[in-house]
């Protein structure tokens, strides 16, 4: 296929696979600069799109008038329009096949990811588990495009390029002399979150030696946590329900790094560049959601024979008594990140 081609791409959740979407579109982008690419994904996620050209964003609204077969019908009538040449399904979900059998029904070309399903299950097994890194999704992304005749090849290099601050952030980045650090502590899964008590004790520490540290990531409940720590700390600033998701990526592109669970904060910095140290527990990195140009050897995480038991880390460890990410020592963690900022 010419790189000309017009190309609608479905992803429609969740946050971090939308991130990581967003950075292979963008390497596209760079590589392919005569194609065309309409984004399908929910409206939250418009901003991780912004920067990338040759792209229009066209939101699914799935709990209104997207919703059921009728609503598909309609949001494939919508994308109709464009007149594409190609659809790339990067979901393969109920929703994404429904949209695309509309369109191959026209005699549209249609490529789908392969998620490597019965990998993923060798790998999170307990008995015959077979330990082995997989390949990374964003390269799972990137095949669907080659299958379309698309050349691209993924740098796996993140590149920082810092954006304009909001008005209400600049105050806290006027001094430029202290290290940055933003903090994601929580995650959709309960099961991949490091102990508050212990994010806590990690924050204490960061704060004494004299980073500037910003809260990220989550809703009402996140936010009332966030804002004790921010009274309690010095230089320890929250942010939820403060900034939208633009002004949020604006700030973590300013930063020296961040600190994250296997969550959608990691993929966030790496769309904007910024290295991250992150923490694992059910879940592995081996399983390919790495945060784009990330390193592994960034990964905290503890070695145990049952993990990972978990892809999306929906499910509770099976590591005995304990959880292993509970297993994480604090001074770990500030340690690793002192030696990242100091290295």
């Amino acid at each position: 296929m010419s790189s000309t081609q017009k190309i609608i791409v479905l992803r429609f959740s969740a946050m971090g696979d939308v991130a990581m979407v967003a950075s292979v579109l963008q390497e596209f982008s760079e590589q392919n600069p005569s194609a065309e690419l309409i984004m399908v994904s929910r409206p939250a996620f418009k901003p991780f799109f912004n920067h990338i050209p040759n792209l229009i964003f066209h939101p699914i609204q799935p709990k209104t008038i997207h919703k059921g077969i009728n609503g598909l019908y309609k949001l494939y009538q919508e994308l109709r329009s464009y007149k594409p040449d190609a659809i790339a399904d990067l979901h393969d979900n109920l929703r994404s096949r429904v949209i695309s059998t509309f369109f191959r029904l026209t005699g549209t070309t249609i490529k789908r990811i392969d998620k490597g399903r019965g990998e993923k299950k060798a790998l999170t097994q307990t008995v015959n588990k077979v330990f082995k890194p997989l390949k990374q999704t964003v390269e799972r992304y990137a095949d669907v495009f080659r299958e379309l005749g698309f050349s691209i090849k993924l740098s796996h290099q993140i590149s920082k390029s810092a954006q304009a601050l909001p008005e209400k952030a600049k105050t806290w980045f006027s001094d430029q002399t202290p290290k940055k650090i933003g903090i994601s502590p929580f995650a959709q899964h309960i099961y991949k979150v490091y102990a508050l008590e212990k994010m806590e004790t990690v924050i204490a520490s960061l704060s004494q030696l004299g980073y500037n540290l910003f809260i990220f990531g989550g809703g009402e409940r996140e936010q009332h946590v966030a804002e004790n720590w921010a009274k309690t700390y010095q230089n320890t600033y929250n942010l939820i329900g403060n900034f939208n998701l633009t002004e949020e990526l604006a700030i973590i592109s300013n930063l020296d790094l961040m600190l994250s669970m296997d969550s959608s904060g990691m993929h966030m910095a790496s769309l904007v560049g910024i290295p991250v140290v992150s923490i694992w527990g059910p879940t592995h990195p081996y399983a390919g959601f790495l945060g784009y140009g990330q390193q592994e050897s960034d990964c905290i995480q503890i070695d145990h024979p049952t993990r990972p038991n978990s892809i999306y880390g929906n499910k509770p460890c099976l590591c005995g008594v304990e959880n292993c990410i509970d297993l994480i020592e604090p001074k770990t963690i500030v340690n690793k990140i002192k030696e990242k900022l100091n290295g």
